[in-house]
């Protein structure tokens, strides 16, 4: 988890726009993140696993 204030300072409108941090809405991780849902990797596993994103299922072939 980051610190707030690293959370705080990604959320304000950066001087130039390359240097905009798009992080997690839930768990405010940047690495991974996909940009459809707002979420880093491991919280859409762990939405998907539980049906909570709309759409989204647990493939299996």
């Amino acid at each position: 988890m980051p610190k707030v204030s690293v959370i705080a300072r990604a959320k304000k409108k950066p001087k130039f726009s390359t240097r905009q941090v798009n992080r997690c809405w839930k768990c405010g991780r940047k690495r991974a993140f996909m940009r459809d849902f707002g979420l880093c990797r491991i919280c859409f596993r762990e939405l998907a696993y539980k049906g909570e994103i709309p759409g989204i299922k647990k493939s299996s072939w």
